[in-house]
């Protein structure tokens, strides 16, 4: 073979790639979005489960938004931090595809099921420990019961949720996008018909909810595990490749795991940061989770996007090529970041007319929760576009294997910065949860202005460790 043609044989292996007639490399921004529109879509599906979730919850009441403001992101830490181990499935199985090894990319999926089978005992502690730690942070009577109905049958479905993570991570994977909205909507169109069954005609409230939730999970692995059955059996071989291979699940949770702190360590600082809000006040509470489910729209669509960029830099690198990886990583960080940066600015101009919606109008609180929602919406649109940056840098490191520096950059300035600096912004002295400790008072406007100064050091500091380069040593 001439060095010509085993430089054709590789690039044709290299993704998103595009050679003009005097066969200089371009990216191919068409397969860019063949791979990326079903992620996006599907993320703003994920976007409007929470929405939908939102609107049927705050038809109880607004105790029952502020209980799920106080729990929902507890509820996605618990799940990220024990179900995360899965998260290396996406990056192990893009390389693997990348370099030709579809067997091998097929057995991944399965040791992603797996590991969250072996999930199911650490779940099992968060049922059992979850309502004490609720009933730990005073909150309202009526707030603080709302809020133990819909953790434990949540809990209960947390394997479920491990499980359907997995499932879809190695159809981004491999670049079967589409299998992946499919499953989504899947969701989706479950999830809304149980939320009325579940909450309405069987009564069940706010624990409805979360069944509704679960069981929608349920629909959505079983789908999933039939289309893995379905690939081509010569290929990809899935009937051969689901024997569990407990070493190799505990290299997969190796390189998941500090992938899971660093989602954890975010999602915990937002956990905590939303029940600071809750404990001020019932109004500051609610608004932050209306506002939290309207920035998702910009947000989920923009994970979206990112993991495009971890299929995209795995595959490149898979197929041995960094450099390729590195140009297809700068672009997609640049597209997240614009498109964040837009459609917070669009939200903000239109959530006047959103925000009445989901709020119960015959709530005694319900202008003052509109209020607050029209000036904390600009706040949210400030920060979008560092947040762009934030997800575009962390997704294309996680596609080169890349875990351990990220989760410590976001654990550190969480812990160091955002919330040290929420409850300063938001408490006054004698409100907060430490007695003797300054603070301006400013409720929900210092909380979001505290998660602006948070977003620009992470993004800033995620796009630098992008820049450095010190991912292209790595090797899976």
């Amino acid at each position: 073979m001439t060095a010509a043609h085993a430089d054709a044989r590789r690039d044709a292996a290299l993704p998103a790639l595009r050679l003009d007639a005097a066969g200089r490399r371009h990216i191919d921004m068409r397969a860019v979005a063949v791979l990326a529109l079903p992620l996006v879509l599907n993320s703003t599906v994920q976007a409007g489960l929470n929405l939908i979730d939102t609107w049927f919850i705050g038809r109880l009441s607004t105790a029952a938004t502020a209980a799920i403001s106080a729990v929902h992101w507890f509820a996605l830490l618990a799940i990220f931090l024990i179900g995360g181990v899965a998260m290396g499935v996406q990056t192990l199985a893009a390389q693997a595809f990348g370099a030709g090894r579809f067997r091998r990319a097929t057995r991944i999926a399965w040791l992603g099921l797996w590991a969250s089978v072996l999930s199911i005992p650490a779940f099992g502690l968060t049922i059992a420990f979850g309502p004490a730690m609720i009933r730990a942070f005073g909150l309202a009577p009526d707030v603080e019961g709302l809020a133990v109905e819909y953790w434990i049958p949540r809990m209960i479905g947390g394997p479920l949720a491990a499980a359907l993570w997995a499932a879809n991570a190695f159809f981004n994977g491999i670049g079967r996008t589409r299998v992946t909205l499919a499953v989504g909507v899947a969701v989706l169109v479950s999830n809304t018909v149980l939320n009325e069954v579940f909450m309405f005609r069987l009564g069940w409230g706010m624990a409805g909810a979360a069944w509704a939730t679960t069981a929608a999970e349920l629909v959505g692995v079983l789908l999933a595990i039939r289309l893995i059955l379905g690939l081509d059996r010569r290929r990809f071989a899935p009937q051969l490749t689901w024997r569990p291979d407990l070493r190799r699940i505990a290299a997969l949770v190796a390189l998941g795991l500090p992938m899971a702190m660093t989602a954890s360590a975010d999602l915990g600082s937002a956990a905590i940061f939303q029940l600071m809000m809750v404990q001020f006040d019932v109004v500051d509470g609610a608004a932050t989770q209306i506002v939290t489910i309207f920035t998702a729209l910009a947000y989920m669509p923009g994970i979206g996007l990112a993991l495009a960029g971890t299929t995209l830099v795995g595959q490149a690198i898979g197929a041995g090529d960094r450099a390729w990886a590195e140009r297809l990583g700068n672009r997609v960080i640049a597209i997240v970041a614009c498109y964040m940066g837009g459609i917070g600015l669009v939200i903000a101009l239109v959530g006047d007319w959103l925000v009445p919606l989901f709020v119960n109008a015959a709530d005694p609180r319900a202008a003052e929760v509109i209020a607050l929602c029209s000036s904390l919406l600009w706040l949210a649109a400030a920060y979008q576009f560092f947040d762009g940056v934030n997800l575009g840098s962390a997704f294309c490191l996680r596609g080169a294997g890349d875990a351990r520096v990220p989760a410590l950059i976001v654990l550190t300035c969480g812990t160091l910065v955002f919330l040290p600096l929420t409850h300063y912004l938001t408490f006054a002295p004698g409100q907060g949860w430490f007695d003797g400790v300054p603070g301006l008072g400013f409720g929900a406007t210092g909380g979001w202005s505290a998660i602006l100064v948070y977003v620009v050091l992470i993004g800033t500091a995620l796009w630098l460790r992008w820049k450095n380069g010190a991912w292209k040593r790595i090797r899976l």
